[in-house]
């Protein structure tokens, strides 16, 4: 054996791995037979509780504790995020007494005296434990809405609803939702002011969650990707949150207009694209399309990329490296470096120092990094 191979069979996004307790809702199977599943983003926007994500280490988490249900609308804060100072004393309080009666739930021995619930009156079984009941919920493939609560919460203009995919084939990850988009969600929700107003362009879309974002507040998204049952989840999505991104037409054929090509040219100031850098073809191919929307464009325009450097021991190192993310950095400085042409590129990375409006674990892996396009002089 000259050279040997391992082969993973499926990926799975952290988003979906970290979030345990998050209810996903199998809706539908897709073209290719894969189960769709449809999630609820909530966007946190209490002022009072909330405090600037940092980079500071792998396990930062600025995140909802995992005792709230996941779609209830109710979002709490983990220990430590400085919420609620006033209910300090409470829980202080409450510490002390559970310290107390612990110390007096001790037998002769001084071993530990469990007290038992009390058993319910209206208990039709006392010689079974008693157990919470379970009413499932049965969802079919010709269901376009979700009963009950979640078609409640909808209707609010704080939950983003997304259907994906779970545990694709490395060709269909972008059918699931990655930590990298919600990063730059979280960057266009700060960033208010850059997108009021503006014809945005996102690049290899996936299921298009970035660019519903920036639809709260840019003119116009043009969101693309490529391959027809992919672009059917972006359109299905965009219908899930025409409560936030207003009016749309979902019958529109997946095609471009010369009228909507023109005006993609002529307008166009943003571009954007999130977690397409983990593949070196599809790394050169995003910088190459970049290059070209550059000189076409009429106005100057700025480039928002987001990417994870992900590490991952390598038999050819036999070590721990980030080869994607390397080639990555390599084709921003190689940009940076282009003298010949009427355009300057300009790049720097972004600080990850903005509030965190969705819930994710923001690690320091995670990088924006903006390429600012300009004539020369």
């Amino acid at each position: 054996m000259d050279e040997v191979t391992f082969k993973s069979d499926t990926v799975l996004s952290d988003v979906h791995l970290y979030t345990p307790n998050q209810r996903h809702l199998m809706v539908r199977l897709n073209s290719m037979g894969q189960p769709v599943f449809l999630s609820q983003f909530k966007l946190v926007w209490n002022h009072d509780c909330w405090t600037d994500s940092g980079t500071q280490g792998d396990d930062h988490r600025d995140v909802p504790t995992e005792e709230t249900p996941a779609g209830t609308g109710s979002t709490g804060f983990s220990p430590g995020s400085g919420c609620s100072s006033e209910e300090s004393p409470t829980r202080a309080g409450a510490e002390v007494t559970d310290q107390e009666g612990a110390g007096a739930q001790l037998d002769e021995d001084g071993d530990l005296d469990v007290v038992r619930r009390p058993r319910a009156p209206s208990d039709p079984d006392p010689a079974r434990p008693p157990r919470d009941k379970v009413h499932p919920m049965i969802l079919t493939q010709e269901e376009d809405e979700v009963p009950g609560d979640k078609a409640r919460e909808s209707s609010t203009h704080d939950i983003i609803r997304i259907e994906h995919t779970m545990a694709t084939p490395l060709e269909d990850v972008g059918k699931q939702v990655w930590r990298g988009a919600l990063l730059l969600a979280d960057y266009i929700l700060f960033q208010w002011d850059l997108f009021q107003g503006r014809t945005v362009l996102e690049l290899g879309a996936g299921t298009g969650f970035a660019s519903v974002v920036a639809a709260t507040v840019a003119q116009t998204v043009y969101c693309t990707d490529v391959g027809a049952d992919l672009l059917a989840m972006c359109q299905q999505n965009i219908a899930l949150n025409s409560h936030l991104t207003g009016s749309g037409d979902p019958e529109v054929p997946f095609s471009w207009s010369e009228e909507e090509i023109s005006d993609l040219y002529n307008h166009t100031t943003i571009l954007l694209a999130a977690e397409v850098f983990y593949d070196d073809d599809l790394t050169d191919a995003l910088f190459r399309t970049l290059l070209r929307l550059a000189h076409r464009l009429k106005n100057t325009c700025v480039a928002i990329l987001s990417v994870e450097k992900r590490l991952n021991f390598t038999l050819s190192h036999l070590d721990v490296t980030c080869e994607a993310y390397d080639h990555f950095r390599s084709c921003l400085h190689q940009l940076e470096q282009l003298r010949e042409g009427p355009l300057r590129f300009a790049v720097e990375p972004v600080e990850a120092s903005f509030p965190q409006r969705l819930v994710y674990q923001r690690i320091r892996q995670l990088e924006l990094w903006k390429i600012f396009v300009e004539p020369v002089t």
